[in-house]
C-alpha cells in the first residue's frame, strides 16, 4: 500500500502548480544556445599550448624572463585579456591584485598576483559572477620551481576555459558583473584564491557565484575509464561561515544540503540538461575531492557561494608528476593528455551558467516558511530587484533536485495548500519578465546568498 500513498502525495503536491493565476514567463533562452555554440576547441588548444610553452609556471619560478616562468605567463594572460577587451570596445577592465606572502610552501617573501578581467554589469554592477582557473603549475616536489612543469591540464585547462568564456561573453551585455579570474599560487596553498577573496571584500562585491575550474580537460581516467559526457561539480554542504546559533537551527530544521553552493550546483545541472548535448553535471556533495582543495575554498571561507568544477575521470599519473617514463608508463601533465572536445563541453557549461546568472535577478533574500501544526505551508520572501515575479519550489527531504514548483507572480508570499511543512524542503527563485531565473534559495541563514560585510578599512 506504500506506493499509492506516495503517488497520491506527489499528485497532491503538484496540484498547486496548476492554480497560479497568471502564466509564468517562458524560461527558454536562445542566447544560451548561441553562447554554447560559440565555444571553439581550437582556441582552447591554442591557450594551453601557449601556457605549456612557458616551461614552468611554478609560483616561485622566474618573474623577469619573457619566455619562461610565472612572470611571463602572468604578463601573457594580461595581454590576452587586453586583446579581448580591444575587440569588445574596452568592455573589460584589467586588474592585477597581488599580495606578498610567506608560508610553509613559500619560504621567502613572494608576490602572488592574480590577473582579473572585469566586465562591469549594466544595471547591477556590484553583483558579481566569477569564473576562475589557476595559472601556476608544479611537479612531484612542490618546492621544485626549476624543472619543467607543463601543467597542461592542471590547470592550463581551467585558464583556457576562463579565457574562452571571456572572449564569448564579452560580446554581450549583462545586468550583473562578470569577472574572469586567472589566479596564481594555488599549488603553494590556495594563495590566489585568498587574494581574490580579499579583493572582492575590499571592493564590496556581492559575489553570487564563483565557478572554480581546476583540472577540467581530461576524459581518460587512470583506471582506463573514458568519460567525456560528465563533469563533476563539488559544493560545500553547510556554510564555512555559519555561526553556532545558525548551526543549531539548521541541525533541527534542515539545510545541510541546501547551502547557496548546493543550489548553485542544482542550477548548473538544470542548465546542462536544457542547453548542452550529451553532457551532464555530476553533483558531488563535498567541498572538494577527498583530502584535497582548490581556490574555491578561500571564497567559501570569506562567505561567498563557490563550487569546484573538475573532470569526471582523473588520471593521477598526469598530476603533480615529474616528466618521465617508468616501466612503460608516461608521467607528467603534458598537452597530449587534454581532450579539447571535452574541455569545450566544460567551457560551454561555464559560459552558459555565467550568462544565465548574470542575466537573472539576484536570488531572493529573507526567505521564510511558516505552517507548523497546520496542513498548509506559507512561504515568504523579499522581492528581488529586477524581478517580475517569483517561483516557489519544494521537494522531498531526500530528493537531490527541486521537484515541484508554483509560479507565485508579483507577490512576496504564497500559501501552498495541503503541502505539509514537516514533509518537504522549500525554496524560492526570482524571475524576470523575459524568463531569466535565479538559483533557488532555501529558507533562513543556511540557504541565504548574502555576501559578507565589507573589509574593514586599514
Amino acid at each position: 500500500m506504500r506506493l499509492p500513498v506516495l503517488l497520491a502525495l506527489g499528485l497532491l503536491a503538484a496540484t498547486p502548480a496548476l492554480a497560479a493565476e497568471a502564466p509564468a514567463p517562458s524560461t527558454d533562452q536562445p542566447l544560451l544556445r548561441a553562447v554554447a555554440a560559440d565555444v571553439d576547441p581550437k582556441a582552447l588548444e591554442a591557450t594551453i599550448a601557449k601556457l605549456v610553452g612557458f616551461g614552468t609556471r611554478h609560483t616561485l619560478s622566474d618573474t623577469k624572463s619573457d619566455t619562461r616562468g610565472i612572470g611571463a605567463a602572468r604578463r601573457w594572460a594580461r595581454t590576452r585579456f587586453e586583446a579581448i577587451a580591444k575587440d569588445c570596445g574596452g568592455c573589460l577592465t584589467i586588474e592585477t591584485p597581488s599580495e606578498t606572502v610567506t608560508g610553509r610552501r613559500v619560504p621567502n617573501p613572494t608576490e602572488v598576483m592574480d590577473v582579473l578581467a572585469i566586465q562591469k554589469g549594466t544595471t547591477d554592477p556590484d553583483r558579481v559572477i566569477i569564473i576562475a582557473g589557476h595559472l601556476d603549475s608544479r611537479v612531484t616536489d612542490v618546492m621544485d620551481f626549476t624543472s619543467d612543469a607543463p601543467g597542461a591540464n592542471d590547470d592550463a585547462s581551467g585558464v583556457a576555459a576562463v579565457m574562452e568564456a571571456a572572449r564569448i561573453l564579452s560580446k554581450h551585455k549583462f545586468p550583473a558583473t562578470l569577472v574572469f579570474a586567472v589566479l596564481s599560487g594555488e599549488e603553494q596553498g590556495l594563495l590566489g584564491g585568498k587574494v581574490l577573496a580579499n579583493y572582492a571584500r575590499a571592493h564590496n562585491w556581492r559575489v553570487e557565484a564563483d565557478l572554480n575550474n581546476d583540472i577540467v580537460g581530461n576524459s581518460h581516467g587512470q583506471s582506463g575509464l573514458i568519460d567525456n559526457t560528465h563533469v563533476r561539480v563539488f559544493s560545500e554542504g553547510t556554510k564555512a561561515v555559519e555561526t553556532p546559533e545558525q548551526a543549531n537551527g539548521r541541525r533541527y530544521n534542515g539545510g545541510e544540503v541546501d547551502s547557496p553552493s548546493r543550489n548553485l550546483v542544482r542550477f548548473l545541472d538544470g542548465l546542462a540538461d536544457r542547453y548542452l548535448t550529451n553532457f551532464d553535471v555530476l553533483m558531488v556533495y563535498r567541498t572538494d575531492r577527498y583530502g584535497r582543495g582548490g581556490d574555491q575554498v578561500p571564497l567559501l571561507e570569506a562567505g561567498y557561494p563557490a563550487v569546484r568544477v573538475t573532470e569526471a575521470a582523473e588520471n593521477y599519473d598526469r598530476q603533480h608528476q615529474n616528466l618521465r617514463t617508468e616501466k612503460g608508463v608516461a608521467y607528467g601533465d603534458v598537452i597530449s593528455g587534454v581532450d579539447f572536445a571535452y574541455l569545450a563541453q566544460v567551457t560551454r557549461l561555464n559560459s552558459v551558467a555565467m550568462a544565465s546568472l548574470a542575466s537573472a535577478p539576484p536570488p531572493p533574500a529573507d526567505v521564510k516558511i511558516a505552517g507548523a501544526v497546520t496542513p498548509n505551508t506559507t512561504v515568504s520572501w523579499a522581492a528581488a530587484p529586477g524581478a517580475a515575479g517569483s517561483r516557489v519550489w519544494w521537494r522531498g527531504t531526500t530528493d537531490p533536485q527541486w521537484r515541484y514548483s508554483r509560479w507565485a507572480g508579483d507577490t512576496t508570499s504564497t500559501v501552498l495548500k495541503d503541502v505539509v511543512i514537516d514533509d518537504w524542503f522549500f525554496g524560492v527563485s526570482a524571475v524576470t519578465k523575459d524568463g531569466w531565473e535565479s538559483p533557488v534559495v532555501f529558507p533562513g541563514p543556511a540557504g541565504a546568498f548574502e555576501s559578507p560585510a565589507p573589509a574593514a578599512a586599514k
